[in-house]
């Protein structure tokens, strides 16, 4: 019997409280529930993945609960008695018992990869074809609160060194007054702080051609995903009409996804996110298309706990062209550490661990006192 073989997999639900409330165009949160997939090995290892979705189901369709359901319904069944290296055998054993699920499948495969680096005694990053950087600059996200908090919390994570970049949030009001409050706060960062907009995909394209301009007339360096993930022809005519990046979220699950948003001229940068692609492998599929297209590429989140990030800033050091930074705040967001050693966060960059597999470790005690009954 081989050391590799998967001989089950273990699902947890967690609700981790957040030091304040997030809030996106379309929800907000005041706890991140994440899913916590284990996968043991006749050889004794465990691996981690963790499934999460930023706020709920509004954004990719599924939640924690749908994830769990599946992993122990339909997943489990198909990787327990594989060998944890066969990762692109069971991703298509997944596949056929669940068209999408990617979420879920993300916290699957990740799982995988750090079962698969701890037989191993290597990081994940070595299973991905080893290291292009040791750390990524990571820009902070700001909610769709008033301009004046806003400011107030991104002051001081520049006063503090913390952050030298931040998103900021639209989509909750009116496109006038929204406009004119991002127009506020960016004039009050102006020459300390690059400012970015995401507006999950609230406006349309009418909307965005008329007020998008006043943002790059702010300082507004970048713009992300203004249009709903479907309309790739206004993404087109949004990226032809502005003078700065227009970046891709929503629009961008698949490698398919990444080719069309290419060949059609969407997108300036591709935002990266293990969650919404279906895991490490996925993704690293979408940064080939894209550098095959000259895209940079951002390390995107969705507010995931420090497994979720571990796994995505093993990819992104991985991956020489993300080149315009990450979002990999999500543990900063946390009120209470879940690993026995923190994930690094220094100078405005979040650092590789060392180690195998993913290099962290969960507090037992952490999860106990979050594990929803």
């Amino acid at each position: 019997m081989s050391d590799k073989r998967v001989e089950r997999l273990e699902t947890t639900i967690l609700d981790v409280p957040l030091r304040r409330p997030h809030r996106f165009a379309r929800a907000s949160m005041d706890a991140q529930p994440m899913l916590l997939v284990r996968v043991h090995t006749a050889g004794g290892v465990t691996g981690i993945g963790e499934g999460v979705v930023p706020g709920g189901p509004w954004w990719g369709g599924e939640s924690v609960e749908t994830m769990k359901a599946i992993v122990d319904t339909y997943l489990a069944p198909v990787v327990v008695g594989q060998e944890v290296d066969r990762i692109a055998d069971i991703q298509q054993r997944m596949h056929d018992v669940s068209a999408e699920n990617l979420f879920a499948k993300a916290a699957v495969e990740v799982a995988l990869h750090d079962a698969w680096g701890r037989t191993l005694g290597v990081p994940v990053h070595t299973l991905l074809g080893g290291l292009a950087r040791d750390s990524i600059a990571v820009t902070w996200a700001l909610g769709t609160e008033e301009a004046g908090a806003v400011v107030d919390e991104a002051l001081e994570k520049l006063d503090s060194g913390q952050h030298h970049s931040f998103k900021l949030k639209m989509g909750a009001q009116s496109p006038e007054d929204d406009t004119r409050r991002i127009v506020e706060i960016a004039s009050k960062l102006a020459c300390r702080a690059g400012v970015r907009v995401d507006l999950n995909a609230r406006w349309d394209r009418l909307t965005s051609l008329r007020y998008l301009p006043r943002l790059v007339e702010a300082g507004v360096e970048l713009i992300e995903q203004p249009v709903p993930a479907e309309d790739i022809e206004g993404m087109v005519a949004i990226n032809a009409a502005l003078p700065i990046p227009v970046m891709a979220d929503e629009s961008l699950r698949t490698p398919r996804d990444a080719y069309r948003l290419a060949r059609l001229g969407a997108a300036d940068v591709y935002s990266l996110k293990t969650t919404k692609s279906g895991g490490l492998r996925n993704t690293r599929m979408i940064a080939d298309v894209a550098a095959a297209a000259a895209i940079p590429c951002h390390g995107g989140t969705a507010i995931e706990g420090p497994i979720g990030t571990a796994g995505s800033l093993h990819l992104a050091c991985a991956l020489p062209n993300v080149t315009f930074g990450s979002e990999l705040f999500g543990p900063l967001l946390m009120r209470e550490e879940l690993l026995t050693t923190p994930l690094e966060y220094r100078d405005g960059h979040l650092h590789l661990p060392s180690g195998p597999g993913l290099g962290v470790e969960l507090d037992p005690d952490a999860v106990a006192k979050f594990t929803r009954s």
